[in-house]
């Protein structure tokens, strides 16, 4: 199949179905499924092993382990346009997943090694593979469907579940590994964290391996693009990309990075636009559209992602996390909490918006965004209320707040996050939908470089306190509240460029 009708999404083969969808979703699923085991596997344990490690448990670390925390993620996603670039130009999209699965399993590997400088090279290494990985992936769910099919949310809504079903296996296994083997010091535990997620890494190549050939063709590359020889150049790029991205996370430091980040946003929407006005006047609008929604995810993903870095210190050294007969709840454990509330409440958001759908009352796009930055926002109130009337002698606030935290931050992400990949999807050019997935997880990559940044100052320079905690959520609360209203309000003007897509 070529690669003008393969980015077309009015030219999905005629797939078997299963539990309403097409069968390759399902490979699709188990495929990101196991990806995201290795990302959140070794995800929430970074900042706690970079102080471990590397500055003996001074808690004077935590913003430097925040700062880079935020850098790796914003690196991860932003790496994701040059990733979709490679699948739309280069390598096609099948080509693209495979060879980011092997340099990104190579990267968790390296990780383990106890040496600062590998350690920033391993994450080098993964952040170049999921690049490749990732926005190609999501791109690849929407040509499953055809063109105006109904049932593209509520697919997108489901492999959304298979993202949230790693994240939620992956810490419970790897927290588990962690805290188990307490006779060593914890910062050795935590490279057993890393080798199990090397290990996900690896079921997840061999996953999409064996089933790639439920897709009919969607997603290989060009006639122009199939020599393999092309593969092995992708591979060199990445060689050489490593030391680079090193340099960026390692030396450049998360302001500096925010610049570039910033300017590569821009560049990329120049790139988008010009292509819509090239295809007419309704594209050039839903281009628009697309960018300005964009713009509104990067401040979600900038207080959602303090889950890895200030919720991360927040659990460690202010929530009590003693439970009965003195067993105390693992740090690793709080990041499945979100991932459950996502599987268990995925399916119910997907019937509500079928429901509503029904009745003509579902919202729109702009609008479950603004919900996305209100219920965001209403989870940071839980915090301002636990850090100011709940803190114990001890210094000390309950467990149950920065659970219900989690909770609220998941309604929010359903409202956002899969509604984006499905959006981006229906939105972006015809012949620039790997790239425009890019700049959506660009977007997401600025708002975790911001992230943080942010979570730096919550911690300052001696580690998190009580009054520092409470400031910085506060600032939390407003910076979401008044654009998710603003969003909610604008939404009819928006829904105008977007010209009839829901």
């Amino acid at each position: 199949m070529n690669q003008a009708t393969d980015t077309t999404p009015g030219a999905a083969p005629d797939y078997p179905q299963m539990l309403g969808h097409p069968r390759p979703l399902w490979m699709l699923f188990m495929t990101e499924f196991w990806e995201r085991f290795a990302f959140y596997g070794m995800r929430w344990a970074l900042t706690l092993y970079i102080v471990a490690e590397f500055f003996g448990g001074d808690p004077a670390g935590q913003a430097y382990a925040s700062r880079t925390y935020g850098a790796y993620l914003a690196l991860v996603y932003a790496a994701a346009v040059f990733g979709g670039y490679v699948a739309d130009k280069v390598l096609g999209y099948q080509r693209s997943i495979l060879v980011g699965a092997v340099v990104m399993a190579a990267g968790l590997f390296m990780i383990m090694l106890p040496n600062q400088q590998i350690f920033l090279l391993g994450l080098s290494t993964v952040i170049v593979g999921n690049g490749l990985f990732k926005p190609n992936i999501s791109s690849m769910v929407g040509r499953l469907y055809g063109q105006g099919d109904p049932r593209r949310d509520r697919g997108f809504t489901l492999f959304y579940m298979g993202i949230n079903g790693g994240a939620l296996v992956a810490p419970l296994l790897t927290g588990w590994l962690a805290s188990h083997f307490t006779d060593t010091p914890m910062q050795q535990n935590y490279k057993l964290v890393f080798l199990a997620s090397g290990i996900g890494m690896l079921i997840s190549l061999a996953w999409f391996l064996i089933g790639r050939h439920q897709l009919k063709g969607v997603g290989r590359p060009a006639p122009e693009q199939a020599s393999r020889m092309r593969m092995v150049y992708v591979l060199i790029g990445c060689v050489l990309s490593i030391p680079l991205v090193y340099l960026l996370m390692a030396q450049a430091g998360a302001v500096v990075l925010q610049w570039l980040l910033s300017a590569l946003f821009v560049g990329l929407s120049v790139m988008l636009l010009v292509e819509g006005v090239r295809e007419g006047k309704v594209q050039r609008d839903r281009v628009i559209a697309m960018l300005l929604i964009f713009a509104f995810n990067v401040l979600f993903w900038m207080f959602y992602e303090q889950a890895g870095s200030s919720f991360n210190f927040l659990a460690q050294n202010i929530v009590d996390r003693r439970m009965f007969d003195g067993w105390v709840f693992p740090v690793g454990w709080f990041q499945s909490i979100a991932p459950l509330s996502i599987v268990l409440l995925a399916p119910l958001v997907s019937l509500a918006w079928a429901w509503l759908d029904r009745r003509r009352a579902e919202p729109s796009i702009p609008r479950k965004f603004g919900l996305g930055l209100l219920f965001n926002a209403l989870a940071f109130t839980v915090l301002m209320y636990a850090l100011s009337r709940l803190v114990d002698g001890s210094g000390h606030i309950p467990f149950w707040p920065l659970v219900l935290v989690y909770v609220m931050q998941v309604i929010g992400e359903l409202c956002l996050s899969p509604i984006g990949l499905s959006m981006t999807t229906k939105l972006a050019p015809v012949r620039m939908v790997g790239f425009a997935m890019g700049g959506w997880f660009l977007s997401t990559g600025i708002g975790n470089n911001l992230s943080g940044i942010f979570a730096g100052h919550v911690s300052g320079e001696t580690g998190m306190t009580v009054a520092s905690a409470l400031g910085g959520f506060t600032f939390s609360f407003w910076l979401l509240v008044i654009p998710g209203a603003l969003l909610f309000l604008a939404a009819p003007l928006i829904n105008k460029l977007m010209h009839g897509v829901r």
